[in-house]
């Protein structure tokens, strides 16, 4: 087994944990990364849950990269950080996170542009925000590599749920990600992205999508309309059970423009587009 870690540790610079939270908002669950190497010690991102079997497999994992020195959070939503105060109790390391506003129990607070050692490589702290307002992405530079917490998924898209998402900085962070030289993207939830181009240019397009869609929507309605009366002309594409899901990406749709002056509120419940 030992032999077997090491190999898979020349071959890969990380390792994944699939941690046991599957739900409709985690798909199968949250992959828990392990990055780095003997010589530098080895971080973890997003240590999900409590769960012993599951931080067994994490400190494991560990081990075979030279022992967990840091814990790294992308992000303060429970199914990325339910597990951090236990492992950091178990071994004694600190959390860091990008901020403790978003992130209480953090040791340290990570700056946009942080670097971190790992192995012969370097793992560099991106803040991108929208998903939540305290997001980090983590590149390891030489590698091309990125792990990307909720920015993106491996199936399906990310809900952005103000006031913590915000749908101007989502797409800011997309695009952002668009400049770096990416080989492969590993998300919170669901498998590793091969493509990270293509996956970008399909967030951005399909979110560019959703705002003609509301756009339209809203004109059928002359003297404004609620979310709710908005969320079956914008979403009929979207399964009526997900509905109040989706109405959250939509107000965070109609909060962006708001912000460019292309739709104002009513009585704080009705939107109405402007000419």
């Amino acid at each position: 087994m030992q032999q077997e870690q090491k190999r898979q540790q020349k071959e890969q610079p990380y390792t994944v944990v699939l941690a046991p939270n599957p739900s409709v908002m985690t798909g199968p669950g949250t992959n828990t990364i392990i990055v780095g190497s003997e010589a530098t010690g080895a971080l973890v991102i997003d240590p999900a849950v409590e769960a012993e079997d599951y931080l067994e497999q994490v400190i494991t994992a560990g081990k075979a990269r030279g022992g967990i020195r840091r814990i790294l959070i992308t992000h303060g939503h429970p199914d990325h950080c339910g597990g951090a105060a236990a492992l950091r109790e178990r071994l004694g390391v600190p959390v860091l996170a990008f901020s403790r506003a978003g992130v209480t129990l953090a040791d340290e607070e990570l700056e946009d542009g942080a670097r971190l050692p790992v192995g012969d490589d370097s793992l560099l702290a991106i803040h991108t925000p929208g998903h939540r307002f305290d997001h980090l992405c983590f590149l390891l530079e030489r590698a091309g590599i990125l792990f990307a917490g909720d920015l993106l998924a491996g199936v399906g898209t990310v809900v952005i749920a103000p006031p913590e998402g915000d749908m101007a900085a989502y797409l800011a962070s997309l695009r952002r990600l668009q400049r770096l030289e990416l080989r492969s993207i590993v998300p919170g939830h669901g498998p590793i992205i091969t493509d990270p181009g293509s996956k970008l240019a399909e967030y951005i397009d399909h979110r560019l999508l959703r705002e003609q869609q509301v756009i339209t929507a809203l004109a059928r309605f002359p003297e404004g309309a609620t979310v709710s009366a908005l969320v079956p002309h914008v979403y009929a594409d979207v399964s009526s059970t997900l509905h109040a899901l989706a109405a959250q990406s939509l107000t965070a749709h109609l909060l962006k423009l708001e912000q460019e002056g292309r739709v104002r509120r009513q009585d704080g419940e009705r939107w109405q587009l402007l000419s």
